[in-house]
């Protein structure tokens, strides 16, 4: 049984780092041929594609947050994070952590986390 959870501070004040950790449980974020990914929601822009990180440790930005993105994996903890930087209002979204197989590098997913609302307001 695959399951992933976000977890991290649900308010970031602007201009800091948001930090989430997806933990996977049920499986390990180094099996081959899966792409562990970062995706979020929002009312303005709908659902946003933000990066992933391929079973190997390889990682992909979308260009548009690619400058403050970052996403890295602990295999000791068998979690995947992500930090965005220099974040604003309009990074008000909720952040979620899926899975994707070799053909679902930008969806569909097998397996989503539940979601997790994060606020950027002062």
């Amino acid at each position: 049984q695959v399951q992933l959870q976000e977890s991290g501070p649900g308010l970031v004040k602007p201009s800091q780092t948001l930090s989430l950790t997806c933990t996977v449980s049920g499986t390990s974020i180094t099996t081959d041929n899966y792409w562990w990914i970062w995706i979020r929601q929002s009312p303005e822009k709908g659902l946003e594609w933000m990066g992933a990180m391929s079973s190997g440790g390889r990682v992909v930005y979308t260009p548009s947050l690619e400058s403050r993105t970052s996403i890295s994996g602990d295999t000791s903890k068998n979690h995947f994070t992500l930090q965005l930087t220099s974040v604003t209002p309009e990074d008000t979204a909720v952040y979620y952590c899926a899975r994707g197989g070799p053909r679902s590098y930008y969806g569909p997913y097998d397996y989503w986390g539940q979601g997790t609302q994060v606020t950027v307001a002062s």
